[in-house]
C-alpha cells in the first residue's frame, strides 16, 4: 500500500501544481515521475506474494452469495 499511497499523492500533487499554473517543466517531471512510479506500483501489486482462500464465486467478501 505505500506505493499505492505514494503515487496517489504524488498524482494529485501534479494536477494541484497544473491547476496553480506552476511553470511546464516542473508540471511535466513530475508527471514523467508518476507515470514512472504507476508502472512501478502495478509491478510490485502484480508480483506480491499474497495468498488466499477466497475465489470469484465468493463475490463480496462482506457479503458471500450462498454461503452461510
Amino acid at each position: 500500500m505505500f506505493w499505492v499511497a505514494n503515487t496517489t499523492i504524488t498524482l494529485v500533487i501534479v494536477t494541484i501544481m497544473a491547476a496553480m499554473n506552476f511553470p511546464f517543466n516542473w508540471v511535466f517531471y513530475i508527471t514523467v515521475l508518476g507515470q514512472l512510479m504507476i508502472v512501478y506500483m502495478v509491478y510490485k501489486v502484480l508480483t506480491d506474494d499474497y495468498v488466499t482462500e477466497k475465489s470469484f464465486q465468493d463475490f463480496y467478501e462482506d457479503h458471500p452469495i450462498g454461503r452461510s
